[in-house]
């Protein structure tokens, strides 16, 4: 596996756990995984920058990105856990 691949199927896999999301019983279980996996995801893209493999500007906006999703993401857990 090289990095890119670990970063597109971790993508995948979340996108997989969020479209399972609106099925599942236990919503806040499932979105604590999505949580653990953007985490993962996070830790992947800094290795990317570090390793050279994305510049600093595709660093810093994938960054972003992924901060913005973990505001979403952690609301809708808060959301979740009150039904």
């Amino acid at each position: 596996y090289t990095l890119g691949q670990k970063l597109d199927n971790l993508t995948l896999e979340i996108l997989g756990f969020l479209l399972s999301v609106p099925i599942t019983e236990d919503k806040v279980s499932t979105l604590g995984k999505i949580s653990v996996k953007l985490d993962l995801l996070k830790i992947l893209v800094r290795l990317a920058k570090d390793s050279q493999a994305i510049n600093n500007k595709n660093y810093l906006e994938l960054q972003m990105r992924l901060y913005e999703i973990g505001k979403m993401l952690g609301g809708w857990i808060r959301a979740s856990k009150k039904y």
